[in-house]
């Protein structure tokens, strides 16, 4: 039995999500490698070639492989995979994208969000909207799985792989990069940062948000929000925290005016700890909540953060 992993990244490092997914995939019996399929990609080839655990990276060098096209890396897996008996991604929208088409090509039933390894052919993940834990069994001779990153620790360095060169797969022509907008703050990314503070339909608008602002500012804290915000326009999609948007596990999750909605306890019930305000005693929040502050969230977070600044003398 042997495991592949599909490398996220930018051509030059590894995204985090890597780490995670191959410390999961190490669970899994037999040799580990991992697939770096890019276009100068050199750089992340040698970083997934130091992880602790991986025994092989296989480097696909290509123009098609620059940017992450589905369409592409799918038929270039599916080439690949007469080796392995899993094929295994980050949950992230890179993974999302790519693994499922994967999945398909190979007839195969993909395991979705895996949050535990149990044994071979057994896994455990989230449904119905994080509220259950399912424990399920593939049957398939090839198992394609997706990792949701926050329930495994990071791979670390130490390891010395070998680096082989693979031919590339002939582009299926079904999708052309056009361009990509990247937004640039200066705090730190949603799903990889320490701290979030997160804000909802509560807050009132988009303006309140400033708020949240200065409080995340005083922590070194990613900002974040609920669909309900998102869907009001108080800010922007990439702020949006829970099932349909991003999942993050931060040491300190604080969320402010936002009620608890299942959706977005999906994308946050494995924070370490995890503090509510709301003016809402009966919030379903606060069932999750390590800390509950019951009160005017407009009284309460400038005096929080006016105290926070005094203590860090800031």
């Amino acid at each position: 039995m042997a495991t592949l992993v599909l490398a996220q990244h930018d051509n030059k490092s590894l995204d985090k999500a890597t780490l995670h997914t191959v410390a999961a995939a190490a669970q899994l019996p037999g040799p580990l490698h991992v697939l770096v399929a890019g276009a100068d990609c050199a750089a992340a080839a040698e970083a997934a070639a130091r992880l602790q655990g991986v025994a092989r990276v296989l480097r696909v060098e290509h123009p098609a492989y620059a940017h992450p096209l589905a369409e592409d890396l799918a038929a270039l897996l599916v080439a690949v995979a007469k080796d392995y008996d899993y094929l295994v991604g980050p949950a992230t929208t890179f993974g999302k994208n790519v693994m499922p088409r994967a999945a398909a090509l190979l007839d195969t039933a993909q395991v979705s969000d895996v949050v535990a390894i149990l044994g071979p052919a057994t896994f455990k993940r989230y449904i119905y909207a994080g509220n259950a834990l399912a424990t399920v069994e593939s049957l398939d001779a090839k198992r394609v799985l997706t990792i949701r990153t926050t329930a495994f620790p990071a791979a670390v360095e130490g390891g010395r792989a070998e680096i082989a060169t693979v031919a590339a797969v002939e582009p299926t022509g079904l999708s052309t990069f056009v361009g990509r907008e990247v937004v640039k703050r200066a705090r730190p990314e949603l799903t990889s940062a320490r701290i979030v503070v997160s804000g909802g339909r509560g807050l009132g608008s988009g303006e309140n948000f400033k708020l949240l602002d200065e409080l995340a500012d005083v922590l070194g804290a990613a900002v974040g929000a609920s669909r309900a915000a998102v869907d009001a326009g108080f800010v922007p999609n990439e702020y949006q925290v829970g099932q349909t948007g991003k999942i993050v596990a931060p040491e300190l999750y604080v969320a402010i005016g936002i009620s608890g909605a299942i959706q977005h306890l999906a994308g946050m019930k494995d924070s370490k700890v995890i503090v509510a305000i709301n003016k809402d005693e009966e919030a379903p929040i606060f069932q999750v909540a390590d800390y509950g502050l019951v009160g005017d969230l407009f009284k309460i977070v400038p005096e929080l953060t006016a105290e926070l600044r005094r203590v860090r003398g800031s």
